[in-house]
């Protein structure tokens, strides 16, 4: 009878000691994740604070006023386009002119 007391000692303390390993392993693990972090934090404020801070060579007012500038041109050379080419008209600038866009208001909007 004392054999097999002695043999379940002898699996409590392995299994005691398998706890105590596993617990070891789980703390060494968290360690080796908290210093990755810290060498995260640590790369990501050297490489912050190597960075080149680049000049910009056109300031943003002046883009979004040569984008809508852009786009008027745009919008003004279609119309164009539109009228005086596709639509066969004679001189593609009468597109411009208030009277054509009367006109064209009233021909759409005209009593039924």
């Amino acid at each position: 009878m004392s054999n097999h007391t002695e043999q379940a000692a002898g699996k409590t303390k392995t299994q005691a000691e398998q706890k105590a390993e596993a617990a070891k392993k789980k703390s060494a693990k968290a360690k080796e994740k908290e210093e990755r972090k810290k060498q995260k934090k640590q790369e990501k404020a050297e490489k912050k604070k190597n960075k080149i801070r680049r000049k910009r060579v056109i300031p943003i007012p002046l883009r979004i006023v040569a984008v809508l500038l852009f786009a008027g041109l745009a919008l003004i050379s279609g119309l164009m386009i539109g009228y005086g080419i596709l639509g066969g008209q004679e001189e593609p600038g009468e597109i411009l002119e208030m009277e054509t866009w009367q006109y064209i208001i009233d021909y759409v909007i005209k009593d039924k």
